[in-house]
């Protein structure tokens, strides 16, 4: 499964071998039961995450209420805000199903600079490529209208709504589960009528 970390990196830059034994050799791969609270609010986060297999949801409670703000599948990084900054969470990240990632903390980062350099260059790419992503969703997220959030939610991430709860769906469109049912509803009479 580390070779999955490297094929992802590849995509974006080039890996030297020595990077790349080292990425293999020092990653610490860990497997999660489904409902595993991997943070909670208020916790000190020093773990960020690279999912292998399954899926890592990020909420909020707001009122009592989960608010989901992202969903973390296969080929993701999971990078809390509080990652590192000795600062209380203000999320909580679950696992919605059995889920392997690989796992870093801010020491074995501090360590893998100072051995491989170039690792800071490739984490540099990464992080701006994931910036980029999240912004793009954010930006489309803000000029959409409900339907139109929900299509392209189902049109680039299919398999979320096979893999949680419709609830949590409904929750990161923001709107309650009762509405997500009657927008999926009006959707489909659309749908029919074409």
């Amino acid at each position: 499964m580390e070779n999955d970390m490297i094929k992802y990196l590849s995509k974006y830059v080039t890996v030297s071998k020595e990077v790349e034994t080292a990425i293999v050799e020092s990653a610490l791969i860990r497997t999660y039961e489904k409902g595993t609270i991997l943070l909670k609010e208020g916790a000190f986060s020093n773990e960020s995450f690279f999912v292998l297999k399954g899926c890592i949801r990020s909420y909020y409670l707001v009122d009592g209420i989960e608010k989901t703000n992202a969903f973390y599948t296969e080929e993701y990084v999971v990078t809390p805000f509080s990652y590192g900054k000795n600062i209380p969470s203000e999320c909580y990240l679950e696992c919605t199903e059995l889920t392997v990632a690989t796992v870093g903390t801010p020491s074995m980062e501090t360590e893998m600079f100072k051995k491989y350099p170039e690792l800071q260059s490739v984490c540099l790419v990464l992080s701006e490529v994931l910036l980029s992503k999240n912004q793009k969703i954010f930006d489309n997220y803000i000029i959409s209208s409900l339907e139109e959030r929900y299509l392209a939610l189902l049109s680039a991430r299919p398999d979320l709504f096979q893999r949680v709860h419709q609830y949590q769906i409904a929750s990161y469109l923001g709107i309650t589960a009762e509405s997500f049912s009657r927008l999926r509803k009006r959707i489909a009479k659309k749908e029919i009528k074409n």
